[in-house]
């Protein structure tokens, strides 16, 4: 996701100021005496990120009265939750970059990285309690326990070939969708949005959510290694089977199956059958499910009044869907 390309459709500029506040508040807020921490626990924010959730965030703040310092505490009060999973998530993948770095659990170590994300996440904590109140507390607490659940099924089902679609589904709704959800919910909290604004801009963020990991599922089969940033099939190498894999396997279950314990075996090389995954057939009904979230989405802005920001959030929801295009 370029930013420059999110830049062309989000032609707001006072965003655009907002997400400059944000990035001098996320310094600010994640930071800590002791030097120490403050190196690991910051080490993330300066590899950079696409910042797509503060993003939801402070647009949806844009709903409402414009109370833009509550709105940018918002946004960096999701991002500390995300920072926090990523560190934790790496400890979990054993994974050795990200966003374009050594890994903190490889260049400090794994309860560095652990103590890391659970700084952040109490950081989190603390500036939701001291600026957008009890109810923006307990949705953050909600909303971690829902990545915890979704992270904990995806290992749970790691190089299993019986799981369903719906299994998956309900994987990319704890940790992915909850959390999009999220950021556009409490954006519109602080921006004092009436609680239609807020219903309608959640579920818009929801099923964006679940466009947003499908997508980068498909990437992950359909591009190269260049432009992708790591492995072509990189998922189903760990043991991660998403949605193609699973309806690759609901058509021609004995022989896909086979495939798969071959490529865990070392027997069979990726390469060489990953036309068995991101073939027509299989990225044509996994596109059904993204037309159907993105019919959603797009219902869900019924209720968003402002046409300019409506605009904006039609733009978004095409510029997802367009990207496994």
């Amino acid at each position: 996701m370029d930013s420059n390309n999110l830049k062309k459709i989000i032609p707001l500029d006072q965003l655009w100021v907002n997400l400059e506040n944000f990035e001098k508040r996320l310094y600010e807020v994640s930071g800590s005496k002791d030097s120490y921490l403050n190196d690991i626990s910051q080490y993330l924010i300066i590899a950079g990120g696409k910042r797509f959730r503060p993003i939801c965030t402070l647009l949806a703040g844009e709903l409402g009265d414009g109370n833009h310092e509550k709105i940018i505490d918002a946004a960096v009060a999701v991002e500390l939750i995300h920072l926090g999973s990523l560190y934790h998530d790496d400890v979990i993948d054993e994974a050795e970059t990200r966003r374009g770095v050594l890994s903190a659990n490889l260049k400090w170590s794994p309860t560095l990285s652990i103590l890391a994300g659970d700084y952040l996440l109490a950081r989190s904590s603390e500036l939701a309690s001291e600026s957008l109140g009890l109810e923006s507390v307990k949705l953050l607490a909600a909303t971690y326990a829902e990545l915890v659940e979704g992270q904990t099924k995806e290992i749970q089902y790691q190089f299993d070939t019986n799981h369903t679609k719906d299994d998956y589904m309900r994987v990319i709704e704890g940790k992915t969708a909850s959390l999009i959800r999220t950021s556009a919910r409490l954006g519109a909290m602080a921006g004092g949005c009436d609680n239609n604004t807020i219903d309608a801009i959640s579920k818009w963020a929801w099923h964006n959510g679940i466009i947003f990991q499908i997508t980068d599922d498909i990437l992950d089969l359909s591009s190269d290694s260049q432009t992708l940033g790591k492995e072509a099939g990189k998922d189903i190498l760990e043991g991660t089977y998403t949605l193609p894999v699973l309806i690759a396997l609901s058509k021609n279950e004995e022989k896909i199956k086979k495939i798969l314990e071959g490529i865990r075996n070392s027997n069979i090389n990726l390469n060489e059958v990953i036309t068995e995954f991101n073939n027509e057939i299989i990225i044509a009904e996994t596109k059904k499910y993204l037309e159907y979230h993105f019919n959603e989405s797009m219902k869900s802005l019924s209720n968003i009044k402002d046409v300019k920001i409506k605009e904006i959030l039609i733009n978004i929801n095409e510029y997802l869907i367009n990207r496994s295009n």
